[in-house]
């Protein structure tokens, strides 16, 4: 146990050398800033617009600007997951730091564990900060809150958590940089299928909404999203309800109990690879 919290240490201490969290801190504090500005605008000039009839404007602004709020936490989070994790095993190889560690008393996946459980630590209270701040934002100023609030916090926060298992396994294979494009490229990929879902749903192409479904699943962090997103308006209903999950910022994806069965599946099959992987890699 010791061993392990030491570990923890080392890479929080790392980070805080590189300015890992200077960075991401200072993105944060601007990205809430700038959202409090824009809800202040949507919601002082609410009153100006006329929907169409069915529509609830203010529930329907609110969500959207919301949904755009849980893009930018879990754009964050990611940032922040890839970051801490990206260079654990081939980048610190590569520097000597990882040789004198994987020799006894502490092991492989000892290590692994641990700057995984370092990267957790740090991801999850965070995204669940930026999660709420932004939900308290748009309550003071819009007088709206989700119909679902706990639930999707934790939905993205797994979403990260995802997002750093997979950047510790292709630590394992490719350079700090290259695993950096190759994690944002994924996450990037992952985004796109969502959107494809929420035309598919628009059009009412079973073809689009199969393979979105397919691509969200086959890397559940962007399920996981999707189904964030679809919680916070479950039970707006009418054309307002309709509107909001065609997206962008609406859910296309419901995945229920099976998908946070299938994610922590998921989460096991990527860890044992990754141990798999490492145990065979020469230092």
């Amino acid at each position: 146990m010791t061993s392990v919290l030491t570990i923890v240490l080392y890479g929080l201490q790392e980070a805080l050398r590189r300015r890992v969290f200077a960075v991401v801190l200072a993105l944060t504090l601007a990205f809430l800033v700038l959202y409090w500005i824009a809800n202040r605008y949507v919601f002082d000039h609410i009153h100006n617009v006329i929907p169409p009839a069915g529509i609830d404007a203010r529930t329907f602004a609110a969500a959207f600007v919301f949904g755009m709020a849980m893009f930018g936490t879990l754009f964050l989070g990611v940032v922040l997951a890839v970051f801490l994790t990206l260079g654990v095993v081939r980048g610190d190889a590569e520097r000597g730091l990882l040789q004198p560690l994987v020799v006894r008393p502490i092991g492989r996946s000892t290590l692994l564990a641990a700057r995984f459980l370092g990267a957790a630590s740090v991801c999850v209270p965070y995204t669940l900060f930026v999660y709420f701040a932004a939900m308290l934002i748009t309550g003071a100023t819009g007088h709206w809150w989700p119909d679902r609030i706990v639930t999707p916090a934790f939905e993205l926060a797994g979403a990260v958590v995802l997002v750093a298992a997979l950047s510790l396994l292709g630590s394992v294979f490719l350079s700090t940089t290259a695993n950096g494009i190759a994690v944002f490229m994924l996450f990037g990929a992952g985004l796109v299928s969502g959107l494809l879902g929420s035309v598919g749903h628009a059009l009412n192409s079973h073809g689009l909404i199969r393979a979105a479904k397919i691509a969200a699943w086959a890397i559940p962090f962007e399920a996981l999203y999707q189904d964030a997103l679809r919680a916070i308006t479950a039970s707006t209903s009418g054309l307002t309800g309709f509107l909001l999950r065609l997206g962008p910022f609406g859910g296309a994806e419901n995945g229920g109990a099976a998908l946070r069965l299938w994610t922590v599946v998921y989460f096991v099959l990527v860890g044992a690879v990754t141990l798999a992987a490492f145990r065979r890699r020469d230092l």
